[in-house]
């Protein structure tokens, strides 16, 4: 009489498994996800939210702006900006829609608004703004040279292969290239805007975060796309008779 086999006990995902899964969630969300055949305008266009998703990143900043500007008024601006982003989340919420973007932003706004009234400084208002692009420049640069693109672990998931990818040289190069870029989108985001932070020019300041935003995040996203989308090809079709 033998002896039924024990089952194998399950494996513990690694940090890099569970990391990516994370990533991996947050573009399929977004509606990045290569294994899907999607065209690349819908995919850009998903990742930004849709008329819904833009009118959220660009009017709280752009009622900010234009209310400082021609009124000097922080307190105003302020309000305004963050009574925007409060108005966004709260539609989302009746219309039971997904309100995590909407609500990070009602955050990041009510975070970045507490700090320029604490300071009574309006470019304090964009602080927390330069620290993200800071921290998201950073980890894609040290994810790429440290060979764990974040870019490849996130697509690794999407894909169904984990951390496979590392092992190809040409997937490797392209996401080390991919963390490359987008490393360099939040490193010129900072070159570009601290020194109007550093004078005090909000009108500057504010007006090249929104030009520096979506308009630069688009094409970027349209680039991944297709350079991820190069090197995890259709399969084919088998033909039929």
């Amino acid at each position: 009489m033998t002896m039924p086999e024990a089952p194998e006990p399950e494996r513990t995902p690694s940090a890099s498994e569970l990391f990516g899964q994370a990533l991996g969630g947050a573009a399929r969300r977004a509606g990045m996800d290569p294994a899907k055949d999607a065209h690349t305008g819908h995919v850009v266009w998903a990742a930004m939210g849709g008329w819904r998703g833009v009118l959220e990143s660009v009017l709280p900043g752009l009622a900010f702006v234009l209310l400082f500007t021609f009124t000097q008024n922080l307190v105003l601006s302020l309000v305004v900006s963050v009574g925007l982003a409060a108005v966004f989340t709260v539609v989302r919420l009746l219309q039971r829609s997904p309100v995590s973007a909407a609500l990070g932003g009602l955050v990041a706004a009510a975070v970045a608004a507490g700090l320029a009234l604490w300071t009574g400084r309006g470019q304090d208002n964009f602080v927390p703004g330069l620290i993200t692009n800071a921290a998201y420049g950073t980890a894609f640069l040290l994810s790429a040279l440290i060979g764990w693109s974040l870019i490849g672990l996130a697509v690794g998931f999407l894909m169904n292969e984990g951390v496979a990818w590392r092992a190809d040289a040409r997937k490797r190069r392209v996401f080390f290239w991919l963390a490359i870029a987008w490393a360099a989108l939040f490193y010129l985001r900072l070159a570009v805007q601290l020194p109007f932070y550093f004078s005090g020019d909000v009108t500057t300041l504010g007006t090249l975060k929104l030009i520096m935003g979506l308009p630069l995040f688009a094409p970027l996203v349209a680039v991944t796309w297709l350079a991820v989308r190069a090197v995890y090809p259709k399969a084919e079709t088998p033909a039929t008779s």
